[in-house]
């Protein structure tokens, strides 16, 4: 990885960077030419890409202080942290340094995409350069655009527009050499934060920053890749990438991971892995042509849908309490690291908005507060595809039964054992559901009847049957 260089030529023109969800120093094609015009002034302005309603949450915002000071240190500490109004900081962060050129990443965010126009055009009245890469996705969103130029409304069909019609990903680019343009004392730089208690508790289960971002692909291509479309089900199975945080923060380029498993493992252990990377893209396609996607479900049937008003049931599952043993673990292991295994963030959405019929955006915003690694454009695509209110989404008829996917998926109980401790020592046979275990084996156990864990807050037939009538007739919760 490229150091700085502030001693680099004092007369050469200076470019700024705007660090917003680019967070690296490698395949960073927007640094890459502010690198190439001359000195660099890193920058970093805390001013919301979203609305605040569609702010991420507080995990979110843990890592990124994180991943911020990890950037500073290999900036050489040069990093100046701004807060407020973009259009007027960065105009006079150039008037103040002289600056030439001002780059920053695109983002596919329509409404950051319309704030960005008018940023530009206050530094072009300036007399300032401006120059935008793509550098988060393999594809700029309107590159994909179905027949006609419209939106490609299911995932198969825009997997074989990557593979067909789109150019391959261009190879990752190297960390350019950076003559950075030091920091005065008196140009703000990242505070510190006194961390919450949850906080630190997250911290035990991750290492932030691009260092750690290319450390852990290392290990994944090494040791995981190989076998991964078949063990990427099993959550206490270590074959998932956890590379999704790195990804949101932009510690680390979906080209670069791209291009990291090519001939890695075998084919279709590498194709799996690749799917969900264009996953994530047809997410971000979606989200261009849908900006409203996470507040407003994209089949209009679905908008006079009624959803089942019940705070108690909400907590429960927020809380990991609701005596589903496999939609507890997930929703403890979320609570306790930031991050929920793939498959049983399925299983846990799933009982939320069918088993229970609670409104999908309330999940939704649980787990924008809750993740490490919240994308807008995954998360209020991945809710609204469980809910089967977005495009491609599951048939209503597909309900996950977390007893048989727990049986399936974790059948020795490995994963039900770390996070929901009090069930550990039930046999295998029944820790999926403790409530059919006979009353020896549960009193074997340790476990007394709704005090050690509480009682199934529904019946799963009872509430499948409930969902299956609310999605059929189209009205919703009874």
């Amino acid at each position: 990885m490229s150091g700085s260089h502030p001693a680099a030529a004092p007369h050469a023109p200076v470019a700024i960077h705007w660090f917003r969800r680019d967070l690296r120093l490698a395949d960073n094609p927007a640094l890459t030419a502010a690198a190439r015009h001359g000195r660099v002034l890193p920058v970093v302005i805390d001013d919301p890409d979203r609305p605040d309603e569609h702010a991420p949450g507080a995990a979110y915002a843990w890592w990124r202080h994180h991943s911020l000071a990890a950037l500073d240190k290999a900036l050489g500490g040069h990093l100046r942290v701004l807060r407020g109004d973009v259009a007027r900081l960065l105009p006079a962060l150039a008037a103040r340094h002289g600056a030439t050129l001002v780059t920053w990443s695109r983002a596919a965010e329509p409404w950051i995409a319309k704030r960005d126009e008018a940023i530009a055009a206050a530094l072009q009245a300036e007399g300032i350069a401006v120059r935008t890469e793509n550098g988060s996705l393999l594809w700029e969103p309107w590159e994909l655009a179905g027949p006609g130029g419209g939106c490609c409304r299911v995932f198969s069909a825009f997997h074989r527009r990557c593979r067909a019609l789109a150019p391959p990903p261009r190879p990752p680019l190297p960390a350019p050499e950076l003559a950075v343009l030091p920091r005065a004392p008196d140009e703000p730089r990242l505070p510190d934060r006194a961390e919450a208690a949850w906080e630190r508790k997250l911290a035990r289960h991750w290492t932030i920053g691009e260092e750690a971002a290319q450390a852990r692909l290392r290990r994944f291509v090494a040791e995981k890749l190989r076998g991964y479309a078949k063990g990427r089900d099993y959550p206490s199975r270590a074959h998932g990438s956890r590379l999704s945080p790195h990804l949101a923060h932009g510690e680390i380029s979906p080209h670069v991971i791209w291009h990291a498993v090519a001939d890695a493992a075998p084919a279709a252990d590498v194709a799996a892995f690749r799917a969900e990377l264009v996953w994530r893209e047809f997410a971000h396609h979606l989200l261009f042509h849908f900006p409203r996607m996470a507040d407003e479900p994209l089949r209009p049937a679905f908008r006079t849908f009624a959803w089942r008003q019940d705070p108690d049931l909400l907590a429960a599952w927020q809380r990991g309490r609701t005596g589903i043993p496999l939609v507890d673990a997930g929703m403890r292991e979320l609570w306790e690291t930031g991050f929920m295994h793939n498959r049983v963030r399925m299983v846990a959405a799933s009982f939320l908005v069918k088993n229970l019929l609670i409104d999908w955006r309330a999940g939704e915003s649980w787990f924008r507060d809750c993740l490490v690694d919240f994308s807008f454009a995954a998360n209020a695509f991945n809710w609204q595809w469980v809910a089967d209110c977005g495009t491609d989404a599951a048939p209503y008829f597909r309900i996950f039964n977390p007893v048989t996917q727990a049986r399936k998926f974790d059948p020795d109980g490995a994963y039900i054992r770390r996070f929901v401790p009090e069930l550990a020592k039930l046999p295998a046979r029944w820790i999926g559901s403790p409530w059919m275990a006979p009353g020896t084996v549960r009193e074997a156990a340790g476990l007394r009847p709704a005090r050690d864990y509480p009682a199934p807050i529904v019946d799963l037939a009872e509430s499948r049957a409930r969902a299956l009538e609310a999605y059929r007739t189209g009205k919703g919760a009874p």
